[in-house]
């Protein structure tokens, strides 16, 4: 699990170095490019992608059945839910709590959760973990942080898109492995004819092959 580790620590430190970038400061209180979102819940929620591991790692070993990483974005309520639906509102309103102390409080708590987890992650075995508000199953801790490691990736080019600055570069190994996850996740979306001509043939691509 090294690999995935010392990727996930990369994202998650740019996506803390993003989170003290003057310009988030700058536009905290104004729209971000997703609907219904402020920058500043966006910015909320793309830290509890980091600060929910060291919450993570202290908790028991679970007894929920532990399922495949794919089988998990299969149970997800959020996956085709629109902006308004109930577990939409709950993400965004949980982004604007985390967020409330403002964005040097937040890049703070950000930086400090980025570095215990990477001393909780030194020595963690890789076992079954979950969050609470995923419903009745667990996931391996490799899984878990490729999971995050998707979910800062996307994000940080979201808030990045928002405040007008560039997209950060991530390492190659972790963008392959967030690419990875989001072309099995359009695959079992659209179909594998329709993602093999959007990589390939543009003439027949369908409109989109978005994995969410």
């Amino acid at each position: 699990m090294t690999g995935t580790t010392d990727d996930f620590l990369a994202v998650a430190r740019s996506a803390a170095a993003l989170l003290r970038d003057p310009a988030v400061a700058a536009r905290w209180n104004e729209p971000s490019a997703l609907p219904e979102f402020g920058v500043s819940g966006l910015a909320g929620h793309l830290a509890y992608q980091v600060l929910a591991i060291p919450q993570i790692l202290a908790q028991p070993v679970p007894r929920e059945p532990c399922v495949p990483l794919l089988e998990h974005y299969a149970r997800v309520d959020w996956i085709d839910a629109g902006p308004d639906a109930d577990i939409n509102v709950r993400i965004r309103r949980g982004g604007e709590e985390r967020a409330a102390g403002g964005p040097g409080a937040l890049a703070a708590e950000m930086d400090a959760a980025v570095e215990r987890s990477a001393a909780d992650l030194a020595s963690a075995p890789d076992r079954p973990v979950r969050l609470p508000f995923w419903g009745p199953w667990s996931l391996t801790l490799g899984d878990l942080l490729i999971s995050r490691m998707m979910e800062l990736a996307v994000h940080s080019d979201d808030l990045a898109v928002s405040v007008g600055i560039p997209t950060p570069a991530l390492p190659p190994s972790a963008v392959e492995t967030v690419v990875d996850l989001l072309t099995r996740l359009a695959v079992r979306r659209h179909g594998p004819t329709g993602v093999l001509r959007a990589l390939s043939r543009a003439e027949r691509a369908p409109a989109t092959i978005a994995a969410f």
